[in-house]
């Protein structure tokens, strides 16, 4: 063998290492759907191309510990307009994410606590603003990284701002009160899912304890069907069930994507949940009426279902 073919083969040789080398330090490709598992979550903490951000029920459970490098969004300023009873407004949202260095490459990575409650409805108006393709959910959230035992840090990251551009808000994945009105009166053929409790809709509750946020009458929208949101998880877990679980679940409820499909709870997050495993899960048409009961319930002229009798005394 000659000079220049060792010299050849072992140039190759070099080549072939450092590429073998360099695929097994690069962060592993994010993995497709709309859910990440926790173990390539904790692999891919510093990969410049994931961003994380917590998104919890409990406002301060992020300052007592978070994933290493998560942003923390604080649902009551960072999700809402805070004079108008509406979802963050364009500018405003993008410039949280420019601060946090969220870009169009950016795969986002959402968890919060409470089975992933408030981090589906962030996954929602992210969704909204044309970065759906971009958003997971990390499975079983808060509940199963902690299960296993993963790492948790106190330290408020820091990131170089981005330029990201969002789109105009999706009117396609809202609906709003005239769109539930003409569902419940059968002027469309949309299938209305009320999330909440059996005693919030059956009318034996008005809302759940604590809540403050109140309707003054009780029930559901007439023809809506009840699932309520924690069925579509496992409760150990907090892990969404199986694809096949979550279609047995809803056609059980006749609820089967065949038609579109509308969902509701009492101030829209908890529909949101069920929003994330219709639309992003199951690929249904599915839009989040995030007025939900507290403005259907409130308003004058329109019909609801009451089938506990209940009356608001007011006290």
């Amino acid at each position: 063998m000659s000079l220049i073919t060792n010299l050849k083969q072992a140039i190759a040789g070099g080549v072939l290492a450092v590429g073998i080398a360099a695929a097994l330090a690069a962060p592993a490709a994010a993995q497709q759907g709309p859910l990440v598992e926790a173990e390539w979550l904790s692999k891919n903490l510093d990969n410049p191309k994931v961003r994380v951000f917590e998104v919890s029920v409990d406002p301060g459970l992020y300052e007592r510990g978070h994933i290493p490098g998560a942003v923390n969004i604080n649902w009551h300023t960072d999700l809402v307009d805070t004079v108008k009873r509406d979802i963050v407004s364009k500018d405003k949202f993008e410039a949280f994410l420019r601060a946090a260095g969220v870009t169009k490459d950016t795969t986002i990575v959402l968890y919060g606590d409470n089975n992933n409650w408030f981090s589906a409805w962030g996954g929602w108006v992210f969704n909204i603003y044309g970065l759906g393709d971009q958003v997971k959910l990390l499975d079983g959230g808060r509940k199963y990284w902690e299960k296993l035992g993963l790492p948790l840090d106190t330290k408020t990251p820091a990131y170089a701002a981005s330029s990201l551009t969002l789109s105009a808000p999706n009117a396609a994945l809202r609906a709003r009160l005239p769109d539930v009105l003409a569902a419940a009166e059968g002027k469309t053929n949309a299938a209305v899912v009320d999330i909440r409790s059996a005693d919030e809709f059956s009318g034996k509750l008005f809302a759940p304890e604590g809540s403050k946020e109140l309707s003054i009458r009780a029930g559901h929208v007439p023809g809506a069907k009840n699932v309520t949101w924690s069925k579509a998880v496992d409760p150990e877990t907090g892990k969404f069930k199986s694809k096949e679980e979550l279609k047995k679940l809803y056609a059980d409820a006749g609820i089967d994507g065949s038609k579109p499909i509308i969902v509701y709870c009492r101030i829209g997050e908890r529909s949101s949940h069920t929003w994330y495993a219709l639309s992003r899960i199951l690929g249904y048409d599915v839009r989040n009426y995030d007025g939900s009961w507290t403005e259907y319930g409130n308003s004058v002229g329109v019909p609801i279902a009451n089938l506990s009798g209940t009356v608001w005394q007011g006290r």
